[in-house]
């Protein structure tokens, strides 16, 4: 891999992120996305994006893929975002976008990751299409509330 590809890449990816932050925001979140995500620094602990709604705290990894495939993410990355979900108290996810599919984004629980016979982790085809989408975060936030809620009698 050459330079531009790499900076072509990093790229890419900052914009996902900026993606997320600006659809996350919209729907009523206060989000940023750290700087320093991404960047070659091993030794922080800063995840993609940060997410909070009424002191519930979202914490981000953000991965794209051009189709629907197994996604291996690396350990150090799942303990970082591990590290700093504990320290925030917050929930950590994998956030991932298939591009050019029209698809949208899928969020998943970094307790459902698979590990991999290497010690790293994956999320799998199936994992990915049960994953979580943006409303269902938004109930977990207690933004929404489920069917069930309104009306307060039973059926």
């Amino acid at each position: 891999m050459n330079y531009n590809d790499s900076t072509k890449r990093r790229r890419r990816a900052f914009t996902r992120e900026r993606d997320l932050v600006r659809l996350l925001w919209k729907k009523g979140f206060a989000c940023i996305r750290a700087p320093a995500s991404g960047s070659k620094v091993k030794r922080t602990v800063y995840p993609d994006v940060i997410a909070i709604w009424r002191g519930k705290v979202f914490i981000f990894e953000v991965k794209t893929s051009e189709k629907y495939r197994t996604i291996y993410i690396p350990k150090h990355q799942i303990e970082k975002l591990r590290i700093f979900a504990e320290r925030a108290g917050g929930k950590a996810f994998i956030a991932v976008k298939i591009i050019g599919q029209g698809e949208p984004w899928r969020f998943i629980p970094i307790e459902q990751l698979e590990h991999t016979s290497s010690g790293n982790y994956k999320i799998t085809m199936e994992l990915l299409r049960k994953g979580l989408g943006v409303s269902d975060l938004m109930k977990y936030a207690g933004m929404l509330k489920s069917l069930n809620e309104y009306g307060g009698g039973s059926s």
